[in-house]
């Protein structure tokens, strides 16, 4: 956090935590004695224009998934994607059909899934 680009850093820090408490995705408590602790990390980037110039900044507060283990930590994983054909197979239907497309960029996104546990990060 010495770099030139530290405000901004600390901007979209201050933003993504907002998001998370304005969204009851996580609370904070005290941790609890003998509980089992997962680490996390930021994750920085920059979105650029066409240009070269820095867009935006963004970060995303993630756990350490790969320290968990697989039966013990976790049962399933889910990882909803698309595949590229779907996508030219829309834009195809759009074009046929002279509608109208639009392309959004989402700030923040959450699965709503229920845990039937706690989990400390």
């Amino acid at each position: 956090m010495d770099s030139f680009e530290a405000p901004f850093w600390k901007e979209v820090i201050k933003s993504d935590i907002d998001s998370i408490v304005q969204n009851n995705t996580w609370k904070l408590v005290d941790f609890p004695p003998r509980e089992k602790s997962f680490g996390h990390k930021w994750i920085f980037k920059k979105k650029f224009t066409s240009d070269g110039t820095i867009e935006k900044y963004k970060a995303h507060l993630v756990d350490k998934w790969h320290r968990k283990k697989e039966g013990k930590d976790f049962f399933d994983t889910y990882s909803p994607v698309t595949r590229i054909t779907s996508i030219r197979t829309l834009v195809a239907i759009v074009a046929i059909h002279k509608l109208e497309k639009h392309q959004m960029d989402v700030k923040s996104s959450f699965f709503y899934g229920e845990l039937d546990e706690e989990r400390y990060i």
